[in-house]
């Protein structure tokens, strides 16, 4: 007679935890803009050695800044901080006003950018029209390392913060042909949209950037997670609370139509009770978020439910930017 199947412990397990179906965004994580500064600052360390001073976190991540403190980094908000040294300093992927590199140059500090060729293109627009005598509109948030940085470009007064709807429609300007506006690389492509439609009607001679100021990893995940959005009950965002990017994804899945999104910066931040219920759940990360992060929630989900992953793609990034010359010169 045949001995009675036993079940083993994982099979034992497997019945117990409910299903979930886990739809994963892409594009998410990493952008080419976050990769090259991340690259940067590793570079510097194995070319010049620790310790690398970083003014600012080099991207809007606690893991990454975390990691790179435990290979040599030294993050600091203020050039004053910083040392007289011959060792690099190196500017974040935001961006930085002129008066930083300025600062750099009157210690003879060997400074770095890390600045994204987007952000770099959008402080371009803005000199140059200012160069021709206009007032810069510039569509971002308050406070944002990126639209200090770019304000920065340019003399105080020189630059006006649209930060809504609400500000569009009062701003006042005498000469529409004398306005252009900018826009801040990481913000929701809808309500930029409906902004630059609000000073495109009131100003109709308002100059704009050629090329829209978003960037493409903003407007790509955005665009993903639309796409997964009504197909879930809940929409985890692995990211970081200061990143912008991130915070938009949040509003951007409520919007299209999942009932709850949450930040989430690493799986201990998962709140399981919102899990009652759901057989369908996705996941994203902002543009500063490793997918080391995602894997972990992952795991965390496949701990607790029998998952199912289904990859849901709305675009292919094939876009990579060349590190600073100095880093790509073998060391003397």
């Amino acid at each position: 007679m045949p001995s009675p199947h036993v079940e083993s412990v994982e099979e034992m397990s497997a019945v117990r935890r409910p299903a979930l179906n886990v739809l994963l965004a892409a594009p998410r994580g990493f952008c080419a803009g976050v990769d090259r500064a991340i690259q940067i600052v590793e570079l510097a360390l194995a070319k010049f050695g620790a310790p690398v001073y970083v003014r600012h976190e080099i991207v809007h991540n606690r893991y990454v800044v975390e990691s790179l403190k435990a290979k040599g980094a030294v993050f600091v908000e203020e050039l004053s901080e910083i040392p007289d040294t011959d060792q690099p300093v190196i500017f974040s992927a935001h961006g930085v006003p002129k008066s930083v590199p300025m600062a750099a140059r009157s210690r003879n500090l060997f400074a770095i950018d890390a600045t994204c060729p987007l952000v770099f293109k959008v402080h371009m627009e803005a000199s140059r029209h200012h160069a021709e005598g206009r007032r810069i509109l510039l569509i971002g948030h308050a406070g944002h390392p990126e639209v200090e940085g770019t304000t920065g470009q340019l003399p105080p007064g020189a630059v006006t913060l649209i930060q809504s709807a609400a500000d569009a429609e009062a701003i006042e300007a005498e000469d529409d042909a004398r306005l252009a506006y900018v826009t801040q690389t990481t913000l929701s492509v809808d309500d930029t949209a409906e902004i630059v439609a609000i000073l495109k009607r009131r100003f109709p001679a308002i100059v704009g950037p050629h090329k829209e100021d978003i960037c493409y990893a903003t407007t790509n995940r955005q665009a993903a997670v639309k796409a997964i959005a009504g197909k879930v009950g809940l929409t985890l965002v692995v990211g970081a609370p200061n990143s912008s990017n991130s915070l938009r994804l949040v509003e951007v899945a409520e919007r299209a139509g999942c009932p709850k999104a949450i930040l989430i910066q690493r799986a201990d931040d998962i709140p399981w009770e919102t899990f009652e219920g759901l057989s369908a759940v996705g996941i994203t990360a902002g543009a500063s978020a490793p997918e080391a992060l995602v894997d972990e929630v992952i795991e965390a989900l496949r701990a607790r439910f029998a998952i199912t992953i289904e990859q849901v793609t709305t675009a292919n990034e094939r876009i990579a930017f060349n590190v600073p010359r100095e880093l790509r010169e073998p060391a003397a």
